[in-house]
């Protein structure tokens, strides 16, 4: 089965503390929380935190394995970008900031004329695009 344009879309990595990835994801992004878990001891189990819009075609997973933690190792071209198609608005940026994730100067230097780029608790950037996407 190929891949097409209806195939859901999970992006994975790791989190150093999920707790602080929800307070930045959900309480400042304002994304909802599809699901977690809490690993029970397991081995091979890890805590997971699956955040995005419902009935959106993709979500992101956080991972942590409390047995074998792995320390995320971002670069600075490791983005989620979302388009938002109007002005990033200040308190969006500001809010962000007092849940974990602080304003940083974008690798590449079209996202800071097209956008504002943050750093979330584990070290990922997320870039708030003020453009709308087209694939044309």
């Amino acid at each position: 089965m190929p891949a097409d344009a209806t195939a859901h879309i999970r992006i994975a990595r790791p989190s150093r503390d999920l707790r602080a990835a929800e307070h930045f994801w959900v309480s400042g992004l304002g994304l909802d929380v599809l699901y977690q878990h809490a690993a029970d001891g397991t081995p091979g189990w890890s805590s997971l935190l699956m955040v995005g819009r419902p009935g959106a075609g993709w979500h992101l997973e956080l991972v942590h394995d409390p047995a074998a933690p792995l320390d995320p190792r971002p670069t600075p071209e490791d983005l989620l970008v979302i388009y938002l198609g109007e002005p990033v608005p200040d308190s969006l940026v500001e809010r962000l900031a007092r849940h974990g994730g602080s304003r940083v100067p974008a690798h590449n230097p079209y996202w800071d004329t097209w956008g504002v780029t943050l750093q979330d608790p584990d070290g990922y950037r997320l870039v708030l695009s003020t453009r709308v996407w087209s694939n044309s």
